[in-house]
């Protein structure tokens, strides 16, 4: 019997579940598309869809369990939900904010947070300025967070200096 987890995050696209989930699958490792669903004429007069269309998608990214599903263009995503992807370095906050952001509004993009071209928000995250946060110098996590504010993608050297009191 296959195992469910208890907390799956489902997105709400208009029409571009599949496009999205191979998309994501795409920039992120362990990654991959475990089910997609379509529609029947069960239910048409109330979804609307073409009978055959992809309803959901099943996939996961990185071992965390999402659905896409296609139904419609009643809503939209907006920031009161973000996907926060903590990174190791430089080198992965440069991989996933250059990816996730392509195509992107890029007037959304602000403190480390974008939106994709399908309008989901992401927040890219270097674990190093998690730990200055916590730090309990609150001069030193102060002047982190004032530089933070300053960036769009953030730089974890720049972070770093003005941690140390150095910018």
């Amino acid at each position: 019997m296959q195992r469910f987890p208890k907390i799956t995050p489902c997105l709400w696209f208009d029409d571009q579940a599949e496009t999205a989930a191979k998309f994501y699958c795409s920039i992120f490792d362990h990654s991959k598309i475990t089910a997609i669903t379509h529609y029947g004429k069960a239910g048409q007069e109330i979804h609307g869809r073409p009978e055959g269309s992809v309803m959901t998608v099943s996939f996961e990214l990185d071992g965390q369990t999402f659905t896409g599903l296609n139904g419609g263009p009643v809503f939209t995503f907006n920031e009161a939900v973000s996907f926060q992807v903590n990174c190791q370095n430089q080198e992965e906050v440069d991989h996933f904010w250059g990816n996730l952001s392509a195509g992107g509004p890029v007037q959304a993009q602000q403190c480390g947070w974008l939106k994709d071209k399908f309008g989901v928000s992401w927040q890219i995250v270097p674990i190093a300025l998690m730990h200055m946060m916590q730090d309990p110098d609150t001069h030193k996590s102060q002047r982190a967070m004032q530089a933070m504010l300053q960036m769009k993608k953030l730089d974890i050297a720049e972070l770093e200096r003005a941690f140390a009191g150095q910018s």
